[in-house]
């Protein structure tokens, strides 16, 4: 089965031709889609297998990062949004999609939105654009099976991607849950236990600060002509593919 994939956009959205780029050449049927034609009912997320919700600055992250987005959401496509996530199917976020998630609720326990963890301003309260080391735990995460252990390079870019938890109990939940699915070797945000990537616990519902849609051909890599290596990004969106074969 090639699972179709829906890539929502909407004002100050900056990566869905990337995002959908990488679900096709990773073997998905995707397609960028505006917000309002979910809202109008244009398009129906029942008709797809694969959300991604991509980074950005949606709607200029006013209030603060993913708030207005996920409200939306949760107020004007709640319950197609919550009959996609309780059936066989599986959602991305990444940087701004990571944020949506965390504020919607879906992580990383499905509760109410920001109640369990949050990401906020950077340690150093600076907008950063760089690569960064990461070291892929063994976890739950659909999109990470077969990558446990790996050490990667993505590049990250955001200014609201310190990850928080309420509690100490959250976190050891978190880790008991195998729901912690990347960590940075080198923290560059101020992020709790160096994390930048969990998923929730059934490992459907991914979210993440780095972009590995950013390196899902060799040449996307800043060393490319001396290292040649394979693109690290690609996976993610692959094993996505190969959960609906």
């Amino acid at each position: 089965m090639q699972p179709k994939a829906i890539i929502i956009k909407t004002d100050g959205t900056n990566c869905d031709e990337e995002m959908r780029f990488a679900f096709n050449l990773a073997g998905a049927k995707a397609e960028t889609v505006h917000l309002n034609e979910v809202f109008d009912g244009q398009k129906k997320l029942s008709d797809y297998q694969i959300l991604g919700i991509p980074g950005g600055f949606s709607h200029g992250d006013d209030v603060m990062s993913g708030k207005i987005l996920a409200n939306e959401l949760l107020n004007r496509a709640g319950d197609a949004l919550r009959k996609f996530v309780s059936s066989d199917k599986l959602v991305i976020g990444v940087c701004n999609g990571f944020q949506v998630l965390v504020r919607t609720g879906l992580l990383p326990f499905g509760g109410k939105p920001s109640e369990d963890a949050s990401l906020i301003v950077n340690s150093n309260a600076s907008f950063m654009s760089q690569w960064e080391g990461l070291e892929i735990q063994d976890s739950k995460c659909v999109f990470t099976r077969g990558m446990e252990g790996k050490k990667v390079e993505y590049p990250i870019a955001h200014g609201e991607g310190k990850f928080i938890v309420k509690s100490n109990e959250v976190l050891e939940r978190l880790k008991k849950n195998k729901q912690i699915v990347f960590i940075y070797t080198n923290n560059p945000n101020g992020s709790i236990a160096d994390i930048a990537g969990i998923c929730n616990e059934s490992g459907k519902i991914f979210g993440l600060m780095p972009h590995p849609e950013r390196y899902t051909l060799p040449t996307q890599y800043y060393n490319w002509r001396r290292t040649k290596q394979e693109p690290q990004g690609l996976p993610i969106f692959q094993n996505a593919v190969k959960y609906f074969e």
